[in-house]
């Protein structure tokens, strides 16, 4: 008998293809066509939403999701 909890996963995200791939031109556009810096870029936007959720979202969730509590992607 297994007692352990079926492993979640998370339901896929609904995306255009044609939609990413334009902003993708777009972030890497406004990097200059330099993809690396778009890249560093986004990752920079993504830290600053990340802090902000934490300012916004309940201590105890957040630290659910230090510990692992819940299953989220952290990069």
């Amino acid at each position: 008998m297994n007692n352990s909890k079926p492993e979640r996963t998370a339901a896929p995200l609904p995306f255009d293809a044609e939609r990413l791939n334009a902003a993708a031109d777009q972030a890497i556009a406004a990097c200059g066509g330099d993809a690396r810096e778009a890249v560093k870029a986004l990752l920079i936007a993504n830290e600053f939403l990340e802090r902000e959720m934490e300012e916004r979202v309940s201590r105890g969730y957040i630290r659910g999701v230090k510990h692992g509590r819940f299953n989220t992607y952290s990069g």
